[in-house]
């Protein structure tokens, strides 16, 4: 039986369009405290030296699929990239640098409960490189926020 008899057309369109808002709205607090995770990991890497830039890359990791990032690193620089996602999420992450040539590299500094890492690389030349994240443990579970912020010294 369709719901047109019990609710006018406008009233159901209203609804949809709630629903839709609290959905945008569910998501942009989850990737905030995604953001809010991996700023936690920059304090004691400035305290290191790193200066970090003002803007955070931001998105969605997938259960089964990872993401790669393109970053441009110049030599002479050391990188701290500082990854996470959700606290409670209960998500466990990794990551790597992918190098010119797509191999992977950095030395990783985790965080114990899984959900964050400090990633650290030194490229050997200019260039565009690839920050590769993904879910680990024994079985991803659902889709998650994820943010990352770039240190330099």
């Amino acid at each position: 039986m369709p719901l047109a008899p019990f609710f006018p057309r406008p009233l159901l369109l209203l609804g949809f369009l709630l629903l839709g808002c609290l959905s945008v709205v569910t998501h942009a607090a989850d990737l905030k405290d995604a953001e809010a995770a991996a700023l936690r990991l920059v304090p004691d890497q400035e305290r290191e030296g790193y200066e970090f830039r003002a803007d955070l890359w931001s998105n969605t990791l997938e259960a089964r699929m990872g993401r790669a990032v393109r970053v441009q690193l110049f030599k002479g620089n050391e990188y701290a990239f500082c990854i996470a996602v959700p606290r409670d999420s209960g998500a466990r992450i990794s990551a790597v640098v992918l190098d010119l040539e797509g191999k992977p590299a950095g030395d990783v500094l985790p965080v114990a409960d899984g959900w964050g890492m400090v990633l650290f690389y030194k490229p050997k030349k200019t260039g565009t490189y690839a920050i590769a994240i993904r879910q680990t443990g024994p079985q991803p579970g659902k889709a998650v926020p994820c943010a990352f912020v770039t240190g330099w010294k």
